[in-house]
C-alpha cells in the first residue's frame, strides 16, 4: 500500500518547545493541548492527528496519579523527570498508554491523551488497528490511539521535542465555550479525586472516546 504524506517542511517551526511542557499548572496545560497536534514516526512512517482529549493527573494531593505519596518504581522514574518527556506504561497486558510530562523536575505531574482526530498517515493507523474504513474509534481511547500511532514502551522518556514523537501548534484556536470538562475515567479507586473535572474534551467531536 502506498503511504503518502501531506505534512509539511515547517515542523520544527510549529513544534511545541521544552518551555510549553515546564509550567507549573498541569490541569491548565491539559487544557491547551486540545487542538495541538502529535506526530509520531516510527519506522520512518509518520502518523499523527489533533489532540481531542486528555485528563490531568498532579504528583502532589492526586490519589489518582501513580506518583501519589512521592511513589517512586522503575516504572514511575520518569515522571520524575523535567517536564517535556513520554511516560509510557501497559494496562491490561495489551494497551500502551502515553502520558507527557510535565513541570519541573521532582513534580511528577502528567497529562494522558485519550484521543485524536486522525490527520497524517491514516492508511498506516488502519494497518494497525486491522481497519478496512475510518470510524471513530480508530483513535477514540489511549489505548486504541497508542496502537494507531505506534505507540509503546519504546517510546518510553522519549524526547517530546525530538523526532520519534512529538507535538506541534498549529494555531488551531479552541474557544473555552467549546471544551467540555469532567471526572477521569477508570480511577475510581482515587476516592474524592476521582471527581475532579480533569478531564476535558472538545465538545461534539466524534473522536472523544465514550465513557463505558
Amino acid at each position: 500500500m502506498q503511504r503518502t504524506s501531506k505534512h509539511n517542511n515547517k515542523t520544527e517551526d510549529l513544534k511545541l518547545s521544552k518551555s510549553f511542557y515546564t509550567r507549573p499548572d498541569v490541569v491548565q496545560i491539559a487544557q491547551e493541548l486540545l487542538g495541538k497536534y502529535v506526530y509520531t514516526k516510527i519506522d520512518g512512517v509518520l502518523t499523527g492527528g489533533m489532540i481531542v482529549e486528555t485528563e490531568a493527573y498532579a504528583g502532589e494531593n492526586d490519589r489518582a496519579c501513580h506518583a501519589h505519596l512521592s511513589r517512586r518504581t522503575k516504572r514511575t522514574e520518569i515522571m520524575y523527570h523535567e517536564g517535556g518527556v513520554a511516560y509510557v506504561y501497559l494496562v491490561y497486558g495489551i494497551y500502551h498508554l502515553f502520558n507527557i510530562i510535565t513541570n519541573e523536575k521532582e513534580k511528577a505531574d502528567a497529562v494522558l491523551i485519550r484521543a485524536v482526530e486522525p490527520e497524517e498517515g491514516i492508511e498506516e493507523m488502519l494497518l494497525r488497528r486491522n481497519f478496512k474504513a475510518i470510524k471513530p474509534n480508530l483513535t477514540a481511547g489511549p489505548g486504541v490511539f497508542s496502537i494507531a500511532m505506534g505507540i509503546d514502551k519504546k517510546l518510553y522518556g522519549a524526547d517530546l521535542t525530538g523526532d520519534v514523537v512529538w507535538l506541534e501548534d498549529k494555531g488551531q484556536f479552541i474557544s473555552p465555550e467549546n471544551i467540555a470538562a469532567g471526572p477521569r475515567i477508570g480511577i475510581d479507586y482515587a476516592g474524592e479525586d476521582a471527581l475532579l473535572p480533569w478531564r476535558f474534551w472538545l465538545k461534539g467531536n466524534k473522536w472523544v472516546s465514550k465513557k463505558k
